[in-house]
Formats: C-alpha cells, sequence, structure tokens
C-alpha cells in the first residue's frame, strides 16, 4: 500500500514531543517534508527534525502557540514560504493549562470562567485557526488530509473540571464539518482519539494503574506514541482514499478509565 507521501509537504503541530514526535517522525520514514511546531522548547524540536532527517525525510522548525492565535497563521506562512502548499495537517498541539492533564480533584464549579474560555480558544478555536490557514493551499491543489488529535476523555469525559474534554470533544463536530466542506475539493478530514498513551512527555503514573488499565483493553496493553503515529500516518496520506469524517479509537481508549486523562 502507498502513502504516496513522498516529499508531502505535512505540518504537525506540537510535533516536539509524545504523539507529535513521533507521527514527525513516521513521516519522515515516508519520506515526506515535515514541519514541526513547538511553543517553548525548540531544543526539542530540532532533536525530532533531525530524526525526521535520518529517517529519509525533511524537516523544517517552526514556533507556534495556540494561545497566541496570530501565531498559527504566521507558521503555516513560514512552512508555505519554505516548502510551498501545505498537504498535510497533523493538529496535534495541546492546551493542558498546567504542567499536565487536568487533576480530576477539581469541583466543576470551581473552575473559573476564565479557563474555560482559554482551554477552548486554544484546543478548540487554535485548531481551527490551523485548519483555515492551510484549507487554501489545499483547495488549490486539489487534495489534502487533516487529521486533528483529540482524546478519549471527549467520549469518556473525566472527573474534574471539564474544560479540556468538552474542547477535545468539539474536535469531532469540527471534523464533520470539514468533512462536508472539503470533501469534493479532495479534502479529508478525521479525528484520532487516543486513551491513555505511553510517552515521553507524560508525567509517571504507578505501575499498578498501569496494568489495570491494560487488562481492560482488548489487546491487554496500552498504546504507545508510535502506534498513534501509524494511525495518523494512514490517516494523512494517499492510502486513505476516502475514509472522512470519523473519530477513530485506539486500543487504549477501549479500557474507558474515565479517571485519567488521555
Amino acid at each position: 500500500m502507498d502513502t504516496e507521501l513522498r516529499d508531502r509537504v505535512v505540518l504537525v503541530t506540537g510535533g516536539s514531543t509524545g504523539i507529535g514526535a513521533a507521527t514527525a517522525r513516521a513521516y519522515g520514514h515516508e519520506g515526506a517534508r515535515v514541519a514541526i511546531t513547538y511553543r517553548a522548547n525548540r531544543d526539542k524540536a530540532e532533536k525530532v527534525a533531525a530524526d525526521v532527517e535520518a529517517a529519509g525525510g525533511q524537516a523544517y522548525v517552526v514556533r507556534l502557540d495556540l494561545e497566541d492565535l496570530p501565531s498559527v497563521g504566521l507558521a503555516v506562512e513560514a512552512v508555505e514560504a519554505h516548502w510551498g502548499a501545505i498537504d498535510v495537517l497533523v493538529a496535534n498541539a495541546v492546551r493542558w493549562g498546567g504542567d499536565g492533564p487536568p487533576d480530576p480533584s477539581v469541583r466543576f464549579e470551581d473552575v473559573p470562567l476564565a479557563e474555560w474560555e482559554a482551554m477552548i480558544n486554544a484546543n478548540l478555536v487554535g485548531a481551527a485557526a490551523s485548519v483555515s490557514a492551510v484549507l487554501p493551499g489545499m483547495r488549490a491543489k486539489g487534495w489534502g488530509r487533516i487529521v486533528l488529535i483529540s482524546s478519549g476523555v471527549a467520549e469518556d469525559g473525566l472527573p474534574g473540571p471539564g474544560p479540556y474534554g468538552t474542547a477535545k470533544s468539539g474536535l469531532y463536530g469540527l471534523a464533520r464539518s470539514l468533512a462536508w466542506n472539503g470533501g469534493r475539493d479532495g479534502i479529508l478530514v478525521n479525528v484520532v482519539a487516543p486513551g491513555l498513551t505511553l510517552t515521553d512527555s507524560r508525567p509517571p503514573i504507578p505501575s499498578s494503574i498501569l496494568d489495570a488499565l491494560a487488562a481492560a483493553t482488548p489487546t491487554r496493553r496500552l498504546s504507545d506514541a508510535d502506534d498513534v503515529a501509524r494511525i495518523v500516518v494512514f490517516l494523512g496520506s494517499a492510502a486513505n482514499g476516502n475514509l472522512t469524517g470519523e473519530l477513530i479509537r485506539d486500543g487504549s481508549s477501549a479500557a474507558r478509565a474515565p479517571h485519567i486523562g488521555g
């Protein structure tokens, strides 16, 4: 099955760690030209870029901050100036609102409305801004692939605050609308909703919890970042000929453990 990704221009937002980094490397293995965005740590993004090039792809690093919407358009403009119109967007960048996933001990009513606004603006409006910026180039080519990275929390819920899961669930509505809006121009849009994924960017979790979650999955194991990346590469390639507007859950998300954020 030919992905036809060689020399395609791929933008992976939030590509310096975790699922984003694994996805960037996976596109590199397909010979793509991969633009990797970062918010604060350029050194990590540069390391991923070196991995992409070692795998046989080309790499370019650019800053993008979901909380600074003008930076989204500027990042896309920089990539297009460097390589031309973007063929594939992987909207993976995320705003946690702190040092990691939401604290499930926080009561819903104790979350300030300002936090709702900030979380939804970054994780939903920020994704929409990324899409809006790449669509003109995709329409001109008559071909495009967009993969929005959501979370199992979007369906399962999460005890505690709520803004993160709400924003992530909005990505599915965004994909359904885009599927109709872009389909006749050859643009396919899908959502990947990983469950608890073993990545280099996740805070340590006790092995007893990991074992319990793994036992609750059909495969008896949790996904790692490479597992998710392979799904994203398929959806964002020519191997995906007509799948659009869909939500794809991985094996880890089948565990449906709402006390752990995806």
